[in-house]
């Protein structure tokens, strides 16, 4: 369902005419007959355009427009003018108008207008969504706390020195795909090529072929070479996340790459070369995973001559709230919310949750923030709901169990779930904490 428009005008046969006119074409038309009842109702709900007079009972609609344009900066506003006022129409247009119309206003024009204004708007959202999905990257946020300015003060040395391997250590969600782009821009620039490989997502069989490539007949279904993503990184990044998920031959392999830059394909017995820098990441505690046997000792040394710990969300707060407010930016395009803003209630509530999750559940939180509350200001009710057990019950993030008596099943499903969401979501993780394969962890989340 389309928003709905706002016309503000006091002349009540211009906009009972105009609000049908509008309406016709799919658009709900909030009225509003002074400046006064305009500020209420872009306070209730951001509207997709906005016509406004500019004789208004409490004051001049071109007076408001910086306002508004300063309160909505992503609605498009068309002027009303006085008819042969041409300066209006260009102080209208220098203040932030998208366009306008000269009274006596013919409808058909004015429905055209708006519908155009619209229509501008919406494709510059779409290109703007388009160009941030091709990046595959969010804006990194300028950090306030010095844990974090450090961390990119480190990475910015890095990033000159093209080849370095860069470790990126720290908790789920906490932003290490962000840092890897962060890096990949500074040191190689946004058109270099940047090559995510979610580690644990490749299948043990072909994860030799997806990184290194393979000649034609190298295996059954090798019908025809190709080039492998180390390959088709080269003169960029290629960022390996949940690294410690590789099996041990390819450590080896990648191992070869690092020390030489060179590698070869799957069948092939001649080498070839890539520049790419490799970023790696883990949220794994590898130590432990050497001690075991999981993990070669000597690719963690190659790979951690520039480790970088990213630190958890509760440990840099002064970070939340800038970070929120550009998620919610974000969200706020994706999702057609705009207008959406943190009330006093959501930015206290945000600084005192310890975000189990870090940035990914704060991006989940105030994702569901701007589905579920009317808005426009975000109170964030449901984290306080999370942030304030009953008296005498665990501190977040506890698991509990209350209530009579039940079967051991049951209590190993809400155990399977709790994890799940302490890990932000992640399956493949979750499973691993528990000890479980990815199909038996599958059964034990749908029983």
């Amino acid at each position: 369902m389309s928003r709905s428009i706002l016309l503000v005008d006091d002349d009540r046969g211009f906009s009972s005419l105009a609000q049908a006119a509008l309406a016709r074409e799919g658009h709900p038309v909030v009225l509003a007959r002074s400046l006064h009842e305009a500020r209420e109702a872009v306070e209730r709900a951001a509207p997709e355009l906005v016509v406004l007079d500019r004789r208004l009972p409490d004051g001049d609609g071109l007076d408001y427009l910086p306002e508004l344009k300063a309160q909505l900066p992503g609605t498009p506003v068309v002027m009303v003018t006085a008819h042969g006022d041409i300066q209006s129409a260009v102080d209208a247009i220098r203040a932030g108008a998208a366009d306008y119309v000269a009274k006596p206003v013919d409808l058909t024009d004015l429905v055209m207008r708006a519908q155009r204004a619209m229509g501008e708007q919406n494709l510059r959202e779409r290109l703007s969504r388009v160009e941030a999905e091709l990046s595959g990257r969010r804006r990194l946020v300028p950090p306030r706390s010095a844990a974090m300015r450090q961390v990119l003060e480190m990475l910015a040395r890095i990033a000159t020195s093209p080849r370095s391997p860069v470790f990126l250590l720290g908790p789920t969600g906490a932003g290490k795909e962000v840092l890897a782009r962060h890096v990949h821009t500074v040191g190689a620039g946004d058109n270099a090529p940047f090559v995510h490989v979610n580690c644990a997502a490749l299948p043990e069989t072909t994860v030799e072929s997806e990184l290194f490539g393979h000649e034609k007949g190298a295996f059954t279904d090798a019908k025809q070479a190709r080039r492998g993503l180390v390959e088709v990184a080269s003169g960029g990044t290629l960022f390996l996340d949940e690294v410690g998920e590789l099996p041990l031959p390819l450590q080896a392999k990648l191992l070869t790459y690092l020390d030489s830059g060179r590698f070869r394909r799957l069948g092939s017995s001649s080498e070839e070369s890539s520049t790419a820098r490799v970023v790696a990441a883990t949220n794994r505690n590898l130590e432990l995973e050497i001690r075991e046997g999981r993990f070669r000792e000597d690719l963690w040394f190659r790979l951690s001559v520039f480790a970088i710990h990213v630190p958890s969300l509760r440990d840099r707060p002064e970070d939340i709230l800038p970070l929120a407010e550009q998620i919610l930016n974000e969200l706020g395009q994706e999702l057609g919310r705009k207008g959406f803003r943190l009330g006093e209630q959501g930015r206290a509530r945000l600084q005192n949750y310890p975000f189990p999750g870090n940035v990914r559940e704060l991006r989940n939180v105030l994702e569901r923030a701007l589905v579920l509350e009317p808005g426009p200001e975000l109170t964030l009710s449901l984290l306080q709901a999370m942030r304030e057990p009953v008296e005498g019950s665990a501190p977040p993030g506890s698991f509990v169990v209350s209530g009579d008596p039940r079967p051991l099943e049951d209590i190993e499903k809400k155990y399977v779930r709790h994890v799940l969401g302490q890990l932000g979501g992640r399956r493949v993780e979750a499973a691993r904490v528990l000890g479980l394969s990815y199909p038996t962890f599958l059964k034990r989340l749908e029983d």
